[in-house]
């Protein structure tokens, strides 16, 4: 029983060991490529945002969700940005993020015709690929919570994709403390990825934002 306490003990410290450089790692390569002012932040052509759940437990309006919305209208209408797209999952026939949040994001003002939807953002890796192998875009700013967009940007940058992101109001730790601790265990399955060469589950047709 002592052996196996001192075995998952190391196991233990070699995981928080790795998961402490990566995020230090990805924290400090991307820290001076992120911004949360729009009078700020560098234009670019097109925003990428990072889609999410409208809706959380009880119906309650997904803090996350509504904070990104406000980012996104926030840049376009600061003339940070051009363009849109909105990437998100849309794996099932009842779940659709990037309408549900392209219809607020008209609701908001923002024209429809500047709006492009990629239903097949299925994670933050396959979003930032897809935004430059199927909408062709080497430059575009991410827009998300502070702690999403480091990883976001980092995985942009290791592409060779000029990418800074804006950031979105974060929410109380009371309501993000699931949500950090998965970012935790994403930063890990990205070292994966990157170690592997990773592919987005679906590529496809591109489609060009004129």
């Amino acid at each position: 029983m002592k052996r196996v306490l001192i075995f998952v003990a190391v196991c233990f410290t070699l995981f928080a060991a790795v998961v402490g450089s990566l995020n230090y790692l990805i924290n400090d390569s991307t820290k001076s490529l992120l911004y949360s002012d729009t009078t700020l932040v560098p234009f670019n052509k097109t925003g990428v945002l990072l889609g999410t759940s409208k809706y959380v437990k009880r119906g309650r309006i997904n803090e996350f969700w509504q904070n990104r919305i406000e980012a996104a209208s926030a840049l376009y209408k600061s003339g940070k940005i051009k363009y849109l797209i909105i990437s998100g999952d849309n794996s099932k026939a009842y779940y659709d993020e990037p309408t549900e949040m392209k219809k607020e994001l008209v609701k908001s003002g923002i024209p429809d015709s500047v709006i492009f939807r990629d239903y097949a953002g299925f994670r933050t890796f396959d979003s930032m690929i897809r935004a430059y192998k199927i909408f062709g875009q080497t430059s575009f700013t991410v827009i998300s919570q502070e702690f999403h967009n480091q990883r976001a940007v980092f995985i942009a940058r290791h592409y060779g994709i000029n990418a800074i992101g804006y950031n979105a109001k974060d929410v109380s730790a009371y309501y993000a403390f699931k949500t950090k601790v998965r970012e935790l265990l994403a930063r890990v399955k990205l070292y994966l990825d990157l170690m592997f060469d990773k592919q987005p589950k679906f590529l496809g047709e591109k489609i060009e934002i004129k």
